[in-house]
């Protein structure tokens, strides 16, 4: 898991000089001008796929959809899906539901996309058109390497499908290779911080949301940790009443109007004595007890960097409790569902 979190900024710099394969597939995107998208996917691309989904809803204007994969699978339903983009992502390719969700889709009249770091898998061959996220073998159960280079293809092909070039993540390898390397103080105080707790609550908005909902995913498959990922507006609906000095809150905080709206959340749920760790571009503005900073970038981008220290503290939380990450009890590198 360390060897792969590692990898990371040189895998962005591999994407981004492969941008051509994205504006190919972008251009066939763009020429079938679709009415509206669906995303289909399981675990980590789960949460990819919500970035997906507000990248195309925010830089397109697309209304888009995830998908329930059991309505296909269970139940058999088969809307039309005429003039529709569906996206599915799937590091593996290997899930039978997604695969399932793409050939019904393309039969019911879809443009289907495959997102995947494994180019000859199923959903690469049931898919119309396919996309390389070029990770490289994973060995690690836990997903890091894989579901960062998803947000970075995902983000190449839904730029590129407006017409942009990358402008804005070019320099996204050298902010990645920042952020790993300065925060290591930051990440090991928290460490030591929270290696007793019992219970985290992590949370964010807009773009940063997928990436809470992926460190909440981290933190309990590596470290075993009861954590529940919310919105920021979500969380004060209810579940701030469960917070208290007893719990520990992770909130993504980069610089944009995402940031400033959980600022906001944060603000409040400081009041209620919560342990609060701010990770981003804005967590030195964010009344927290405790700050892991990540480079400021375009806000679009920023999940993309606020996850590396959050794998970092995965990672440093599964030793410091003894456990190893790379082995989390019950769990395997594929899961099939059905």
């Amino acid at each position: 898991m360390k060897h792969e979190i590692g990898q990371q900024p040189a895998i962005f710099a591999d994407l981004l000089a492969a941008q051509e394969q994205f504006a190919e597939v972008a251009a066939v995107i763009a020429e079938r001008r679709p009415r509206f998208a669906l995303l289909a996917a399981r675990g980590s691309s789960d949460h990819a796929a919500l970035y997906a989904k507000y990248l195309i809803e925010v830089l397109l204007q697309l209304p888009v959809g995830l998908t329930s994969p059991s309505t296909t699978t269970l139940y058999g339903a088969r809307p039309d899906l005429t003039d529709v983009l569906l996206l599915t992502v799937s590091q593996s390719g290997g899930s039978p539901d997604l695969v399932a969700v793409t050939e019904s889709g393309r039969a019911s009249g879809a443009l289907t996309v495959a997102v995947t770091n494994t180019t000859d898998s199923p959903l690469a061959s049931a898919a119309e058109l396919s996309l390389n996220i070029r990770a490289g073998a994973e060995q690690a159960v836990a997903a890091t390497k894989t579901y960062s280079a998803t947000l970075l293809a995902l983000y190449l092909l839904i730029d590129a499908i407006r017409g942009g070039r990358a402008a804005l993540a070019r320099t996204l390898p050298d902010l990645a290779a920042t952020t790993l390397a300065d925060p290591a103080d930051p990440v090991e105080e928290a460490v030591q911080r929270y290696r007793f707790a019992g219970r985290m609550v992590t949370t964010g908005r807009g773009y940063s949301l997928a990436t809470a909902h992926e460190t909440a995913l981290k933190l309990a498959e590596t470290s075993y940790l009861s954590a529940r990922s919310y919105s920021g507006a979500d969380l004060l609906h209810g579940p701030v009443a469960a917070i208290d000095a007893e719990t520990a809150v992770l909130a993504l905080c980069s610089a944009g109007l995402g940031g400033e709206s959980t600022r906001e959340v944060v603000e409040a749920v400081h009041q209620r004595g919560a342990d609060i760790c701010a990770i981003g571009s804005a967590a030195s503005k964010t009344p927290a007890a405790h700050r892991i900073p990540v480079p400021e970038s375009a806000e679009e981008i920023a999940p993309i960097l606020e996850i590396l220290p959050a794998q970092q503290l995965a990672l440093g939380l599964a030793l410091a409790r003894g456990i190893d990450p790379d082995n989390p009890r019950g769990l395997q590198k594929v899961t099939k569902t059905t």
